[in-house]
């Protein structure tokens, strides 16, 4: 990740002028023009995350009054780019919030956007037909995420641990040719990158999906904390502006519509991309609502946000525990809802 540039020095020719200069600098960072700066937000490609192309083709936040601007990212780079913070806001999974906050950028959702429910998988060779298949066998996947976690789930769905496979560390793109090549038994791996290794690999299965152990990946638009402090009313826009997006996508008169926006974004034919749909479960405001209540199981957000918690402390992603809850506001969720009933 690249660091930011120092701002030159100025000569200072007396102190009256650094003191008009201050003032001068303190009323710019007062005025509206300068709050009315856009909000800065990373997105990349997860049907979750695309499907935000649509508000923006559509000109829904500019009918709500809210100033964005997006900037399309790979996965990796946007999270970057949020924890140097060059952009406020980022569409990551709650896990990986967690990961940025353990490594000093704390964040929380103002919206879940969806729940993966069999976009993330593990795709197996062909011959191998089940989990039980896997036993002694190797997995390449990306160490300590998402997908090192659904192995996990599947593991022990299947009375197996981790001591029962051989884990082999690869970039979740490159693990589509680390099956074609036969170097691993099988793969983890999210969309649209595992339905290249389907493709690829002729007779390859999913062994286990998301949609096995709904709930425990979450995807959502994660906040910096001060731009939530100083811009709050403006993330409500954002967050009504969600809904309706989620509306659009799901409403028949105006579904094909949408896939093709969608499609558009990352160079899919929409036939296609609307297979892919189904995987990711969008999430509206009362989904919001649902998912955000305080539980244990992966229903909620706070459930899942505890197992995956524990899961990174085990694996030493990040040295102390997080204060998961600190993650979480749905008071905006619950102030939309209320206005649009108005």
């Amino acid at each position: 990740m690249s660091g930011f540039k120092g701002v030159g020095g100025w000569v200072r020719s007396s102190v009256k002028r650094i003191c008009v200069a201050a003032a001068v600098l303190a009323g710019v960072l007062a005025s509206p023009v300068a709050e009315a700066q856009p909000l800065k937000i990373g997105y990349s490609d997860w049907p979750g995350w695309v499907a935000w192309e649509v508000a923006i083709q559509k000109g829904f936040f500019k009918e709500a009054g809210v100033d964005v601007e997006f900037t399309w990212f790979e996965y990796g780079p946007s999270m970057e780019a949020f924890s140097a913070g060059k952009i406020d806001a980022v569409t990551i999974t709650n896990g990986d919030a967690l990961v940025t906050g353990g490594g000093g950028k704390p964040s929380t959702v103002v919206v879940l956007t969806d729940y993966s429910n069999g976009n993330d998988m593990l795709v197996g060779q062909p011959g191998v037909n089940s989990i039980k298949d896997l036993k002694g066998k190797s997995i390449g996947l990306e160490v300590n995420f998402v997908e090192h976690l659904l192995l996990l789930k599947a593991l022990e769905a299947n009375g197996m641990t981790e001591a029962d496979v051989k884990i082999v560390n690869f970039p979740t793109n490159e693990t589509p040719q680390a099956l074609a090549s036969k170097g691993v038994d099988a793969i983890g791996a999210w969309y649209p990158v595992a339905g290249q290794a389907l493709t690829q690999v002729p007779g390859s299965k999913p062994l286990f999906t998301s949609a096995d152990a709904p709930g425990l990946i979450y995807d959502g638009l994660y906040v910096s904390r001060d731009s939530l402090a100083s811009r709050r009313a403006d993330w409500k826009k954002v967050v009504g502006v969600w809904d309706k997006t989620v509306k659009f996508i799901a409403s028949p008169a105006t579904r094909d519509e949408a896939i093709k926006i969608m499609a558009a974004r990352v160079n899919v034919p929409p036939e296609q991309y609307a297979k892919s749909m189904s995987g990711t479960f969008l999430l509206d405001l009362a989904g919001n609502l649902k998912h955000m209540k305080e539980g244990d199981g992966l229903d909620s957000l706070h459930g899942s946000n505890k197992i995956v918690n524990a899961f990174n402390v085990k694996n030493k992603v990040y040295a102390e525990s997080q204060d998961t809850k600190a993650y979480v506001d749905d008071s905006l969720v619950k102030e939309a809802v209320t206005e649009m009933k108005k």
